[in-house]
This record gives C-alpha cells, sequence and structure tokens, in this order.
C-alpha cells in the first residue's frame, strides 16, 4: 500500500503538471483533502479547468499517467460537459482526476479548495430524491420477498441489502448528514444504528433471509415514522403485511 508521503509526493507531482500545461488554466482539490489533511486512507481528487475541446488533454494527461506513473487501469464518469477519469496507480493510489471546461470549474458542495484559476460559481448538485428514494423501500421490500418465496437466495440477499442502502441514505437526508456512499452512516444515532445492525444477512438459509427481510422493514417502518410521517400511515399496514408482523 502506499505511504502518506508517497501520496503527498504524487500531488505535488500532479500540480507542477497542471501548472505548466497551457491547456490547464485551473485545479482545485475536492474530497477531504479539500478541507482538511484526510487521513492514512483518503484518495486525491482534483479538478482541472480546460480550456477549448477537453479531449486531447483529457488524452495527453491519461498516457503521462501510464507512461511516468504506471497506471493501471481508469474508468470514467461523466459529469455536466466534464469527465471524471478515476485512475488505479500502483501501490493502490486512487486518483479522482475531473477535466471539466472553464464555465462548469467552481464548488458543487463544500468540499473545494482552488489551487489556481478562477472558480465559478455553480449550482450544487442534488441530493437524492426521498420520493424516489422511499419508492425504492417498498420495491425492494417486496421484491426480496418474492425471491425468498422462489428460493432465489442470493438474490432476495441483494434486495435486502439495498433496502438497508437506501434506509440509511434517508436518514441521512433526514438529518442533515451526508447522504452519498453512506459517507454520514456512522454519524446516525446508536439506536438506528443497532437497528440496522441486525438486518445483516447472515446466511442464505430461508428463515435467515426472511428474519433479515423483517429487520430491514422495520428499520424502513422507523425511518419513515420519523421522516415521512404520513406516507407511514398509509405503507406500515402494507410493510407489515409482506413480512407477517403485527403493526404496531
Amino acid at each position: 500500500m502506499f505511504t502518506v508521503e508517497e501520496r503527498d509526493r504524487f500531488r505535488k507531482r500532479l500540480l507542477a503538471r497542471a501548472e505548466a500545461d497551457d491547456t490547464v488554466v485551473g485545479a482545485a482539490f475536492t474530497g477531504s483533502y479539500a478541507d482538511h489533511e484526510g487521513d492514512r486512507w483518503s484518495d486525491t481528487d482534483l479538478v482541472l479547468a480546460v480550456r477549448g475541446d477537453l479531449t486531447p488533454t483529457l488524452d495527453r494527461w491519461t498516457g503521462w499517467l501510464y507512461d511516468d506513473l504506471g497506471a493501471r487501469h481508469h474508468w470514467d464518469l461523466s459529469v455536466g460537459a466534464g469527465v471524471i477519469r478515476v485512475f488505479l496507480l500502483p501501490g493502490w493510489l486512487e486518483l479522482d482526476l475531473t477535466f471539466a471546461p472553464e464555465t462548469e470549474f467552481g464548488p458543487r458542495g463544500p468540499q473545494w479548495r482552488t489551487v489556481f484559476g478562477r472558480p465559478r460559481p455553480l449550482e450544487p448538485f442534488a441530493p437524492p430524491d426521498a420520493d424516489t428514494l422511499t419508492g425504492l423501500l417498498w420495491h425492494h421490500a417486496l421484491h426480496a420477498r418474492a425471491c425468498i418465496e422462489r428460493g432465489r437466495w442470493w438474490q432476495a440477499e441483494h434486495w435486502i441489502s439495498a433496502l438497508r442502502d437506501h434506509v440509511i441514505t434517508l436518514a441521512c437526508l433526514h438529518l442533515d448528514l451526508p447522504s452519498a456512499h453512506a459517507k454520514g452512516a456512522h454519524l446516525l444515532p446508536d439506536d438506528l444504528s443497532a437497528e440496522l445492525a441486525t438486518t445483516l444477512v447472515r446466511s442464505l438459509a430461508a428463515e435467515e433471509l426472511h428474519r433479515a427481510l423483517t429487520a430491514v422493514v422495520a428499520a424502513a417502518r422507523t425511518e419513515l415514522a420519523h421522516s415521512r410521517p404520513e406516507l407511514a400511515t398509509r405503507l406500515t399496514p402494507m410493510l407489515a403485511e409482506l413480512t407477517n408482523t403485527p403493526v404496531t
């Protein structure tokens, strides 16, 4: 694994190259390194503002990361008119390198530290939609129950675990905690964390899957009662029917 010193040297090389690149007119750190030093496991998130067509700059940087820094793999995510190219480097160094047009160089969240260039005021990324997440709760619960009845154990486990993820996201939203990728899950109240711990699937036996489904549906009912009480009144009897548990 990489050392902190290796990661710091890597970041300095990235910034030196960005400052020497005539097509790069801005650079900023995002992620944990933007507002503090991160920790032993923090990766590197760097945004580059690119003048003109992104493709030549993206190709040139990709070649450099493979030829000079030994990158092992990369994959892409789209963000507006830009591209996030995610690199894996030796020692398990991860680089999330965003190539953004000048007009889309700016913070969309609180974690942003400009190194050089002029950031633009941009709309923040929209939070997850609570209505969609609520719909996924009952959808996943229904499909988990069907998979248990069909004897599709792995698929049942998939739906149960996905349902738990959405309960965590909804809880983080209503408590104003970071909601993406369970980043605020460790800050949830102890009683909710304890309830969520009972939802973990411990084996693929039908009885265990039904127990875990019952537990995660109970957690979903608890969350809805806190965040969407009117909707919880409508859905609770149906969710209870799905797991054959009494309405309380």
